[in-house]
C-alpha cells in the first residue's frame, strides 16, 4: 500500500515539473527573435538575389553535366584475394569416407586458393596530360586499373598518390590533349 502510495507522489511531481517546463519553454520562446538577422547581428535583412536577365535561364544541371562530361572516366579495377587455405567438410581428413570415395571426390570440393576481385567506380580527368582524380577505395589493393574515358578509348592506369583518410586518389594514364574539368575556387562559392 505504502509503495502505491509513494509511486503515485512520484508521479505528481514529475508531472508539476514537466508541466513547468513546457509553460516555461512557451514564455521564453516568445521573447526570442528567430530572424536571420538577430542571429548575425546587423539589422539589415539579407541581400536579394541577383536577378536574372531577360531572355537568359539559370545554369541548370545539364548544363552543368555537358560542359564536364567529356572529363569524366570509367575506372574499373581487379586484385587477387589470397584464400585462407582450402575448405575443410567434417568428412575431409577421415581416412574411410578418402578410401571409400577415393581422392578425386575430395579435390572436386576444395575451393581454388587466389579469387579475383572487381571494382568499379568513376574519376575525373584534372590535367591535359593523364592525371585523374578518384576515391581511394576504388584503387586501394589494385593489382590491374582499367580507365574507360568517354570517347570509348581505353588506358592502364597507374596510382600515383592516396590519401585513404579522405578517400581521394590519383591516377596516372598515358594520353595527352584530354579533356580536364578545372579545379574550382572555394572562395567564390555560392550556396545552391
Amino acid at each position: 500500500m505504502s509503495f502505491d502510495r509513494r509511486s503515485f507522489k512520484v508521479g505528481i511531481v514529475a508531472g508539476v515539473f514537466l508541466i513547468t517546463g513546457v509553460l516555461a519553454g512557451i514564455i521564453f520562446s516568445s521573447r526570442l527573435d528567430w530572424l536571420p538577422s538577430a542571429v548575425s547581428g546587423s539589422p539589415e535583412a539579407a541581400p536579394a538575389p541577383a536577378p536574372i536577365a531577360a531572355g537568359s535561364t539559370p545554369p541548370s544541371f545539364v548544363s552543368v553535366v555537358k560542359a564536364v562530361m567529356p572529363a569524366v572516366v570509367n575506372i574499373s579495377t581487379t586484385r587477387t584475394v589470397k584464400q585462407g587455405g582450402q575448405m575443410q567438410g567434417p568428412f575431409m581428413d577421415d581416412p574411410f569416407f578418402r578410401q571409400f570415395f577415393g581422392e578425386e571426390f575430395f579435390h572436386r570440393f576444395q575451393m581454388p586458393r587466389d579469387r579475383r576481385e572487381s571494382s568499379l567506380g568513376s574519376g575525373v580527368i584534372v590535367s591535359s596530360d593523364g592525371y585523374i582524380v578518384t576515391n581511394n577505395h576504388v584503387v586501394a589493393k589494385a593489382d590491374e586499373i582499367k580507365v574507360l574515358l568517354n570517347d570509348k578509348r581505353e588506358f592502364t592506369g597507374k596510382v600515383v598518390g592516396t590519401d585513404p583518410k579522405s578517400d581521394l586518389a590519383v591516377i596516372k594514364i598515358s594520353a595527352r590533349d584530354l579533356p580536364v574539368v578545372p579545379w574550382g575556387d572555394s572562395d567564390t562559392l555560392e550556396v545552391g
